[in-house]
């Protein structure tokens, strides 16, 4: 928890902690910490990181809980199982804050960018659903990739704002906040610049922007003006990390390692974000199979610890 009035070179002071000390600091066990509003970091559970063992929405949050994490960020397609196997949302929310989590954000793909107005149209209508269902187990976000323009053409960005905030729009009305996510193998929204410039444009208060460590080195974002930011654009950060080999080129989500196994420098980057202010959300979000074959309770765990050491100085 922050000292009050203490400014962030006292905090270090007085805890001898020096600039990516983080990196070097002892393990220490995980603990559960209890989420709250004005905390400056809530540490957060992505689903996809314990996917692969195809454990269902409930025993997802039940590690969770389990490991110590804040939050859980679902996949909307494991919310959709769930009411198919004749689960209640109502239940599952209620399931959600007696584990003592709260529900940052939700993982979906619509596809509200494309040129097609009428795919689009339709794309928005799956949009409001998958919304609407993420509120119900109260959500605070949704995820906003660019799925269906990942090649080319390259789209005109003020086009991209205008679809956005329609996006947006709908949010308001179900009370949940799309968040653009930038994904660094796509040809369109492939750098921080682009995403920041489309969330200007959208006109909109709650305008986002979601990132991920892996993303960023992908697309090759420099995060060094991050600092000029206000402390609502980024909010979210999924947390991962990434080997030196294969290169930028050739790297692709498989590789997405522990927080602090690679060379991705997350203590910067933290630091980064901590300098615009306001609470930060660190979602461990890993694609690995290798992963995928353990404990999913031992993955959760270690994950959460990595996170910790990193983000020691908030």
């Amino acid at each position: 928890m922050r000292l009050p009035n203490l400014s962030r070179r006292d905090v270090l002071f007085k805890t001898g902690l020096l600039a990516g000390a983080a990196l070097f600091a002892p393990k220490f066990g995980v603990q559960t910490i209890e989420a709250k509003p004005d905390k400056p970091v809530i540490f957060c559970l992505n689903t996809a990181t314990i996917r692969g063992q195809k454990l269902g929405i409930v025993k997802e949050i039940e590690i969770a809980s389990k490991a110590g994490y804040n939050a859980i960020e679902p996949w909307i397609d494991s919310l959709e199982e769930y009411k198919k196997s004749g689960g209640s949302l109502s239940d599952l929310r209620k399931r959600i804050s007696d584990s003592g989590l709260t529900v940052e954000g939700a993982i979906a793909f619509p596809e509200w960018i494309v040129e097609d107005d009428a795919h689009r149209a339709k794309a928005l209508e799956e949009a409001r659903r998958e919304m609407d269902m993420a509120a119900q187990i109260g959500a605070k976000r949704i995820a906003a990739p660019p799925a269906g323009a990942t090649n080319l053409p390259k789209l005109d960005l003020i086009q991209i704002a205008a679809r956005y905030r329609a996006l947006l729009d709908i949010g308001d009305q179900i009370g949940i906040v799309p968040e653009l996510e930038l994904w660094g193998f796509s040809k369109n929204l492939s750098r921080l610049g682009e995403c920041v410039c489309v969330a200007l444009e959208a006109g909109h208060p709650k305008a986002c922007v979601l990132i991920d460590a892996f993303h960023l080195y992908k697309g090759g974002s420099d995060v060094h003006g991050i600092p000029l930011l206000g402390s609502s654009m980024i909010q979210v950060l999924h947390m991962n990390d990434y080997p030196a080999e294969p290169g930028r080129e050739k790297i692709d989500d498989s590789y997405r390692t522990y927080p602090g196994n690679g060379i991705a420098p997350l203590a910067e980057l933290i630091s980064l974000l901590q300098k615009t202010g306001g609470t930060k959300v660190l979602s461990l979000e890993l694609f690995s199979k290798s992963f995928w074959a353990q404990d999913p309770l031992k993955v959760a765990q270690t994950g959460l610890e990595k996170m910790k050491l990193l983000a020691t100085n908030f």
